[in-house]
């Protein structure tokens, strides 16, 4: 095999593209794999989290390599009328930790960083620059692409990762801390606002402003301001800015997944990861597809290019259909709740049972947690909810993802 050939060549170096590869690596060391990411490391600049109930215990091996932190006494959340401790153990892990897992485990011809890929086909990829790399199996781990297929809202974020000069206190995470104000940091009306607070050392703690509105624009410089503001409201005064993240996630609420996955198809081109169609669409969480996508794929490593493609497609399909009930929230979310009224959903979610928090999270809630989700005193009125179970959002269009500018 020349240097040019490989088994598999995986585009996108994040986190399906970084664990397909480790899977794959790890059932077939023979195989010569090519990741190829864009940037200058793996996973970009992000952390993920997850709850250890997620997932399985191959999946726990797959991530049993990264360096992580862990809380064993679960976590925390927090609303107007109450506050609860959970005791699903929470994990979290960060990009250059990953990054450096992947590094220490797969071969180093391997990862092939800041290297742009320009076009896909069922038997290779061509990158910047003329090179071509010939493959038996070409995996599209790039990042999620927005469609006028798909429709929604978005969720903002920014983070920080602060060293503090004394301790911070905290025992546990608190993933949801939403008795600060609901107001949208850009001045476009309300939004469902909270706080997400990890205590990744003594003196470390990472805090991010997230919130869930009908706008995507991402306003870095106010969304920093109230991470200030809420640091100094917990005495978090002398600091150190050891990191930070930001993004703009979608939230689905609909749409036509048979024609997004024609639009995004590369005929033979396995698609894996958030372009695939593989999130949580309440969450945008990635973690368990990622996953299970990666243990999958490496257990049908002998497919050909176009069978994997077909399989993924496959898969793809009924995720979209397994996940139709989380869509219908979503709805209820965004055109049942009005903006400063969403904290009421959330509210009144969390004070159910432990198991079915967790199983919604997983996105593989049974029948009887979706009943009892909806049961009861509604946090909307019935009227405005039967109007938003018809209703499917604003296309997701590639231009409407935009980022406020510094003036």
């Amino acid at each position: 095999m020349s240097d040019s050939q490989f088994d598999v060549v995986i585009v996108g170096g994040g986190l399906a593209g970084g664990l397909t590869a480790l899977a794959l690596h790890r059932a077939r060391p023979e195989f010569r794999i090519a990741l190829i990411e864009a940037g200058r490391s793996l996973g970009g600049n992000h952390r993920w989290s997850w709850f250890d109930s997620d997932l399985s215990e191959d999946g726990r091996a797959l991530l049993s390599g990264f360096r992580q932190t862990g809380w064993n006494g679960g976590y925390d959340v927090q609303f107007p009328k109450y506050r609860r401790t959970l005791g699903t153990a929470y994990r979290s892990m960060a990009s250059h930790d990953f990054h450096e897992g992947l590094t220490r485990e797969l071969p180093a011809s391997a990862i092939m960083l800041e290297r742009k890929a320009i076009s896909l086909d069922a038997r290779g990829v061509d990158l910047i620059g003329g090179e071509r790399l010939d493959a038996r199996a070409v995996i599209d781990c790039r990042s999620f692409q927005p469609s006028p297929h798909l429709s929604g809202g978005w969720q903002v974020f920014f983070g920080r990762h602060m060293r503090l000069a004394e301790p911070h206190g905290l025992e546990r995470p608190i993933i949801m801390d939403a008795t600060v104000d609901q107001l949208a940091p850009h001045g476009n009306g309300a939004a469902y606002r909270f706080v997400y607070t990890l205590p990744l050392g003594a003196h470390d703690v990472f805090v991010e402003d997230t919130y869930y509105a009908d706008d995507p624009v991402l306003d870095r410089a106010a969304l920093s301001a109230r991470i200030d503001q809420y640091a100094r409201a917990h005495g978090w005064q002398d600091n150190a800015i050891v990191g930070h993240e930001a993004g703009v996630l979608p939230v689905l609420t609909g749409g036509d997944f048979r024609a997004y996955q024609a639009e995004i198809r590369i005929p033979g081109v396995a698609a894996a990861g958030a372009r695939g169609g593989f999130t949580h669409p309440l969450t945008s969480y990635t973690m368990c597809a990622a996953v299970e996508n990666a243990l999958i794929i490496a257990e049908e490593a002998d497919l050909t290019g176009p069978q994997l493609a077909a399989l993924m497609e496959a898969r793809a399909r009924r995720h979209w259909r397994r996940t139709a009930y989380y869509r219908l929230l979503a709805r209820f979310l965004f055109f049942a709740a009005e903006p400063d009224k969403r904290v009421k959903v959330f509210q009144r979610f969390y004070k159910l049972r432990q198991g079915l928090i967790e199983r919604f999270y997983a996105a593989r809630s049974r029948p009887l947690d979706k009943l009892r989700v909806l049961w009861g005193e509604p946090p909307v009125s019935i009227p405005s909810a039967i109007l938003a179970m018809f209703k499917r959002g604003a296309p997701l269009r590639p231009d409407t993802q935009t980022e406020k500018k510094k003036a």
